[in-house]
């Protein structure tokens, strides 16, 4: 049993299921003000959803830039109970993996993280640059009360970050395969679209929104928004969820709910993605009405200083150079990049994150914690 692995044992034990911290930012806290860290917690959000962040921050001796572990300690809802081969909160062992709620995305890292630090600390302990922790209780719920806030305190203080390493899990075989320089934007919009409703053998009396919607969907469903570029994939819209109708067999509905997402590169903005979307539902004919949230915007971290470290401590580690890429979903890098010039996430294996028996490889946890500590030994010292 290594430090680290122990470390995770405890965090996965605690009930964390978003916005709920059950305690693991207490016990990372603890183990960080003996090494010199300034811990401060920050809560936000409503009394029956306490959101829970916190800052933890150890200056440097001099001179050196600021490196920030950054992660959330909440997890998504497990599901099925019956569902899970064990209890997902008992940490358990089978087949060379540890089996947990959380243990992919993203407890892994922070063990890994917080091990990496208490080596590299006990080998230098009066190193040149600083090194923070930035964790948050509301990266997989709204994400309202989380890092953005701490990002906005941070900001109005005139805190420097120089560099960011998210512990998002984003190896896709193996570890070390991949890391995200960057993220799509996320645009969602709830649209509502107007019919009559009418009984279902009388259509000349109502007027079904479905069937007017239809042709604007096909033609939404083929546009071709934009091409990406050499850093990112064309701009995607997608449909999550339609409804119309009252559950009646006989009633044509009144109105159709349509909630949609784009997922978009730098080639497109927010303001022109709305501007093409409604022209198409006006150039339809539609009596429409949209509610737009604005999730997030690109980000991109350029090649330099942390992208060189990291690689660096992968290669040395596994052997291997890893892919940068801006694939996948958003994640709380879309506040830090506000704050921070340099924001990369990496960490373990995305397999089976959100998944009724999540886990992750026992192989890949000392090597996690050792490419991050091999990054603080590149930029901190």
């Amino acid at each position: 049993m290594t430090t680290t692995l122990a470390l995770l044992e405890s965090l996965i034990a605690c009930r964390s299921t978003t916005p709920a911290d059950a305690g693991c930012q207490a016990l990372i806290a603890a183990r960080l003000a003996p090494l010199g860290f300034a811990c401060e917690t920050i809560e936000g959000g409503p009394a029956d959803a306490r959101v829970t962040n916190l800052w933890a921050l150890r200056r440097g001796a001099g001179g050196g830039p600021t490196v920030v572990f950054a992660g959330h300690t909440d997890v998504v809802p497990t599901g099925p109970l019956e569902q899970w081969s064990s209890d997902p909160f008992v940490p358990t062992y089978r087949g060379g993996c540890l089996y947990g709620r959380g243990a992919a995305d993203m407890k892994t890292s922070l063990a890994a993280m917080l091990v990496a630090t208490e080596e590299f600390l006990a080998a230098r302990p009066r190193p040149a640059g600083s090194i923070g922790f930035l964790l948050t209780s509301d990266e997989e719920g709204p994400a309202i009360d989380g890092t953005v806030k701490v990002c906005e305190a941070l900001a109005a203080r005139g805190e420097r970050l120089d560099a960011c390493i998210v512990g998002e899990p984003t190896s896709v075989d193996t570890l070390g395969d991949m890391v995200k320089n960057g993220r799509r934007g996320s645009l969602s919009g709830r649209l509502v679209v107007k019919g009559v409703q009418g009984h279902i053998a009388y259509p000349q009396l109502a007027r079904n929104p479905v069937h007017e919607f239809a042709p604007a969907l096909a033609e939404l469903a083929a546009t071709e928004w934009d091409r990406g570029n050499d850093h990112f994939q064309p701009t995607a819209w997608q449909v999550s969820n339609l409804h119309g109708g009252t559950g009646a067999t006989n009633v044509i509905p009144g109105e159709l709910v349509v909630d949609f997402n784009f997922r978009f590169s730098t080639e497109s903005t927010p303001e022109s993605l709305r501007q093409r979307l409604e022209a198409v539902l006006d150039r339809h004919r539609l009596d429409w009405h949209v509610d737009w949230t604005l999730g997030g915007t690109p980000f991109l971290t350029p090649v330099g200083s942390l992208s060189d470290a990291l690689s660096a401590a992968i290669e040395a580690v596994t052997g291997r150079r890893p892919t940068l890429s801006t694939t996948g979903g958003t994640s709380d890098g879309r506040f830090i990049t506000k704050i921070c010039p340099q924001v990369i996430e990496f960490g373990p294996v995305n397999a089976s994150i959100h998944k009724v028996d999540e886990h992750v490889e026992v192989a890949s946890v000392e090597p996690l914690k050792n490419i991050y500590r091999g990054v603080l030994e590149r930029l901190v010292s």
